[in-house]
């Protein structure tokens, strides 16, 4: 168990770095833009059918699902990748642990205030459209929502994991920012298009249903699994599903792996801070 002076110091330096993201105005800058594509998205989505406004509950999140794969890993990775490579250039890192607190303290209290930079930005963004669906289609249509933001939540912490661990792992600044574009190049961009390739270029021969596990690689498809599998319009929506095994639609085992995607790079980067 963490001992009470350790979760002090930790919720200090969380404190600091979420009023150091509310002081310079990141919180809402993040909150406008995705209450800005998400609106958007709600109202407009259903353009090319004719239709302006949600058409239903499923077919929303299923539009929302693409914004939040594109915008959420991309802003958690700008947010967190110079978190401890960035204290290093200015020369206050040293300074940091020159006080009564220990390196995990500081990895760990800086996470959690970027967390909670990211969660509030994030929950306020999706908020008008939370007000939009409850007007149109009631209070159960917020059920499925609320899983949708908490999914978007848990994406965002997962990459900000990889942020932090690309911070501690980098030399500098510039290397630490061009290695969180490649990864997020990497995760969101190419990794479905080598997997769907392969699959394709195989006739569907390789791997079998084990060949669908890969996509617990990604904690972007984790999402997207969450999300498909929840909602019966957006199974038909995407081509990925038909390819996907049943057991990979239990809620619980897709949380803990994106759970999992959470804790490990942390892990690493705490291991590695310490070395």
């Amino acid at each position: 168990m963490i001992p009470a002076l350790t979760w002090h110091q930790m919720q200090t330096l969380a404190a600091k770095e979420f009023r150091d993201r509310l002081r310079n105005r990141w919180v809402l800058a993040v909150a406008v833009v995705f209450t800005a594509f998400s609106l958007l998205i709600t109202y407009f989505g259903s353009a090319a059918q004719g239709q302006i406004g949600p058409r239903s509950i499923e077919l929303t999140i299923a539009s929302l699902v693409s914004l939040v794969i594109y915008l959420i890993p991309l802003i958690a990775l700008l947010l967190g990748f110079d978190a401890i490579v960035g204290e290093r250039e200015r020369g206050s890192l040293d300074l940091l642990l020159a006080l009564p607190i220990t390196r995990l303290e500081l990895l760990l209290g800086k996470y959690l205030g970027l967390a909670a930079a990211l969660t509030l930005s994030t929950v306020a963004g999706f908020a008008l459209v939370a007000g939009v669906l409850y007007q149109r289609f009631g209070l159960g249509a917020l059920y499925h929502y609320a899983g949708f933001v908490l999914s978007s939540v848990l994406l965002g912490l997962a990459f900000l994991s990889l942020a932090v661990l690309l911070s501690v792992l980098a030399r500098d600044r510039t290397r630490a920012s061009g290695l969180a574009i490649a990864l997020w190049f990497g995760l969101v961009l190419v990794f479905d298009l080598l997997l769907l390739g392969l699959l394709v270029a195989t006739g569907g021969q390789v791997g079998g249903e084990a060949f669908a596990y890969l996509l617990l690689l990604n904690p972007a498809d984790i999402f997207r699994i969450l999300n498909v599998f929840s909602l019966d319009d957006a199974q038909r929506l995407y081509g990925l599903a038909s390819i996907l095994p049943p057991a990979m639609g239990q809620v619980g085992g897709l949380t803990a792996a994106m759970l999992a995607w959470i804790a490990g790079p942390l892990l690493i980067a705490s291991w590695r801070f310490r070395a």
